[in-house]
């Protein structure tokens, strides 16, 4: 596929909470958890999403955490949630398809696993019509329930046949090396919807605390937690038992991977031979070239040590509207950072590998 004249396909934007309609999940819950949905409620001059007398989160940001009003677009904190406004920030950028990450890369805080497996479900309906306005643009991406394997596959399954072409998932909200997990990633082999893991846990130590060092320190070492589940997903064969399943390291970077492939080889050859409960029949490296993807934005030394690991397991991402995204200036950003590299090299990370992943129209 030759995606060269058709603008940019970014892998990772988002679309948070607080960007979100007020009124989403009013009618897309079933009747018996209605009453208990979420919902706006004004809490001492501050406007915020609540759900079952708990909090979830803000409601509308108006800050400078936003590329959008950086770039001195109005925005009243909604826009990244307008489809018409959006298209026309990708068309602003020259983005021709945006894969979008939602709605809290934290997690939604509901205890009750049953509604907030309902309020994902919501999401991923609201999602598929926010899609529905340009389907060779936009590519909001479900979010599945950790609590079981059965729910997570039913709820895979479901927004498959509603047209979705990929699913979030956190792996640190259950163990993904589990064997009861393979009905999943069955699952997605078999629809052809990627998987992805988001960084925004892992740490143990350092915390996401605004105006504090620990916020530095965490959007530094954030992408490199990715390390854990991706051995995990590897060595326990959870990838090698379902070659058709394609995972996205969300986020990653690029910087730590080329070392880290290589280290997971060296390893595989000195212990594999020694597991009782899973033996690898190929190498970890490739795994890696055969079903995974990272997903990288800009990156001081990127550009230079992508070829170690080639073109076709990378991806370009924006981040909009995030205050660290390329938006509006992309194109600028992507000509500075990879001018030296083959065109074809550059066309397959910030095109072909998402147009042909996502299954985009051509």
């Amino acid at each position: 596929m030759s995606t060269t004249d058709a603008g940019f396909y970014s892998c990772d934007d988002h679309l948070d909470l607080w960007n979100l309609p007020g009124d989403l999940w009013n009618d897309r819950l079933p009747s018996r958890l209605r009453e208990r949905a979420p919902l706006v409620v004004e809490k001492d001059g501050t406007s915020l999403w609540m759900c079952d007398g708990g909090v979830m989160g803000p409601y509308r940001i108006l800050s400078s955490y936003s590329a959008i009003r950086r770039a001195g677009i109005e925005d009243d904190g909604s826009r990244a949630s307008n489809a018409k406004l959006r298209l026309a920030d990708m068309d602003r950028d020259g983005l021709h398809a945006s894969v979008i990450y939602g709605p809290h890369l934290f997690g939604l805080p509901i205890a009750d696993p049953d509604l907030r497996a309902a309020v994902l479900a919501g999401y991923n309906d609201w999602a598929s019509e926010f899609n529905a306005h340009a389907p060779d643009r936009l590519c909001v991406l479900a979010v599945l329930p950790t609590d079981s394997p059965e729910r997570a596959t039913a709820e895979l399954e479901r927004v498959a046949k509603a047209g979705h072409r990929g699913a979030i998932i956190s792996p640190w909200e259950f163990r993904c090396s589990d064997p009861a997990w393979d009905r999943l990633w069955a699952a997605a082999a078999e629809t052809r919807l990627p998987i992805s893991f988001h960084i925004g846990h892992g740490t143990s130590q350092v915390k996401i605390k605004a105006g504090s060092w620990e916020m530095a320190a965490f959007a530094a070492v954030g992408p490199m937690q990715l390390d854990e589940p991706l051995a995990m997903m590897v060595y326990s064969g959870a990838l090698e038992r379902h070659p058709g399943m394609r995972l996205v390291l969300a986020e990653s970077g690029i910087g730590w991977l080329p070392y880290f492939v290589k280290r997971m080889d060296q390893t595989a050859e000195k212990h594999v031979k020694n597991a009782q409960d899973y033996r690898l029949k190929s190498k970890p490296s490739e795994i890696f070239q055969k079903q995974i993807y990272a997903t990288f934005e800009e990156e001081p030394l990127g550009p230079s040590l992508l070829p170690l690991l080639g073109a076709n397991n990378f991806m370009w991402a924006s981040d909009y509207p995030h205050p660290d995204s390329t938006f509006p200036n992309s194109a600028h950003a992507i000509a500075e950072a990879f001018g030296h590299l083959d065109a074809a090299f550059v066309d397959r990370v910030t095109r072909t590998n998402c147009a042909t992943l996502y299954r985009f129209a051509a």
